[in-house]
């Protein structure tokens, strides 16, 4: 442990990593995405982060059309002395640019996407390499042998998926482990306390198979942070997919019990959401987004609060199932 956060595997790889991912969707070009914030804005953040010993960083080529890659590898490089001091994970799928070829997980687009996302990052490798999405039209025995063939000329030292049925990611699994070619390590699903159905098959099926999950929107995008009050951010009025994730009138029984445990603890609510999630054993490392300080110091706070068996219950036990949604 340093300071006040701990650190585990990566699943069942050599990999450690904090038990928080810094996520740096927030971080680019406000002209490309609205909530943003520039490089100089980012940087006392992400070195708060670090302060906190948040090792591990997650982006994607898509996020600001590249800028947030461009911000993430500038700022760490400032941040940490040496590169294999911390963990830094990026991904691949969605469209680049107007090319039909510049989208998706064909052998194509997966060896241009990473040299693209190296450059931008000021990198020669990555140590977690992410399918976004699962793509319908490649077939998955060319993404699994292409995102092999980036670990192989030590572009990626580890690769991930992404949102996807079971399924899906049995059936990717089992084609690399029949060809002998890399295999998964860490499945980056949607899961916090508004959205638990990757409860019913992902999450076991990752438990079993020893991958890592390090869930993306733990705070259900900002909704559970925001428990017991009514403020508002930027992100809520240009977010679309708050409204699509999420079901307000099946969700406030859920919130209220956030802020009733939060008011009793004394606690942020954002504390007590991420709390409960830390909690749930498939659990790697929740990726937390952040545009302020405090968010950064709720997250590491999180790692060191205990719920008892009684408030988990609690905290879990409105949800109610729900329409499965990527």
């Amino acid at each position: 442990m340093v300071g006040g956060m701990d650190y585990t595997r990566l699943g069942d790889s050599g990999l450690h990593v904090s038990r928080i991912c810094l996520g740096m969707m927030s971080f680019g070009d406000p002209a490309k995405q609205e909530w943003a914030l520039p490089e100089d804005q980012a940087e006392p953040i992400i070195r708060r982060a670090a302060d906190g010993g948040v090792t591990f960083f997650d982006t994607a080529d898509v996020y600001s059309s590249g800028a947030s890659e461009t911000v993430t590898g500038n700022v760490l490089r400032r941040i940490f002395p040496r590169r294999s001091d911390y963990v830094l994970a990026t991904k691949v799928f969605f469209p680049m640019g107007k090319g039909r070829n510049d989208r998706g997980l064909s052998r194509k687009h997966i060896h241009t996407a990473i040299d693209d996302s190296l450059r931008r990052l000021g990198t020669d490798h990555v140590d977690l390499y992410q399918i976004h999405r699962w793509d319908p039209e490649t077939p998955i025995e060319e993404t699994m042998e292409a995102l092999h063939e980036v670990v192989k000329a030590g572009k990626a030292r580890y690769i991930g998926a992404s949102t996807m049925w079971a399924w899906q990611f049995a059936k990717a699994q089992q084609v690399a482990e029949r060809h002998g070619w890399t295999k998964f390590v860490s499945m980056q699903n949607h899961y916090n306390l508004l959205y638990r159905e990757e409860e019913r098959e992902m999450l076991p099926l990752c438990a079993d198979q020893g991958v890592g999950v390090i869930p993306w929107s733990p705070l259900a995008r900002g909704v559970l942070a925001r428990a017991g009050s009514d403020a508002a951010t930027a992100r809520t009025g240009s977010d679309e997919r708050i409204d699509f994730l999420y079901e307000p009138a099946n969700d406030r029984l859920i919130v209220d019990r956030v802020a009733e445990l939060a008011r009793a603890r004394e606690l942020p609510a954002a504390q007590i959401a991420l709390a409960w999630l830390l909690h749930q054993s498939a659990v790697t490392a929740p990726i937390v987004g952040a545009t302020k300080d405090r968010h950064v110091d709720d997250a590491v706070a999180a790692v060191g609060v205990r719920l008892s068996e009684q408030e988990l219950a609690s905290l879990a036990e409105p949800y109610t199932a729900r329409e499965v949604r990527f």
